[in-house]
C-alpha cells in the first residue's frame, strides 16, 4: 500500500516522537510502500500493518 510521507511524519509527530519525524522525514521516500518500505517504518517504531488499518479505517470492532 502507498501511503504519503507526511501522513507518517504527522502520525509520529501525533505521537510525540518529534526526533523520530525528523528523521524519517530525511530517510522515507515522497510515497512510502508499506511493503518495500516495511524495514524502515519499523526503524521508527511503526508497524507497517498498523498504519494500513489506521489510514484505510480498518480498526476492528468499535470502540465504546
Amino acid at each position: 500500500m502507498q501511503l504519503d510521507k507526511n501522513m507518517i511524519l504527522d502520525l509520529l509527530r501525533e505521537r510525540g516522537q518529534q526526533d523520530q519525524a525528523s528523521q524519517a522525514e530525511q530517510e522515507l521516500p515522497d510515497q512510502v510502500d508499506t511493503d518495500q518500505d516495511a524495514g524502515l517504518l519499523q526503524k521508527f517504531g511503526l508497524d507497517p500493518q498498523e498504519l494500513i488499518q489506521k489510514f484505510m479505517g480498518g480498526g476492528g470492532l468499535p470502540k465504546f
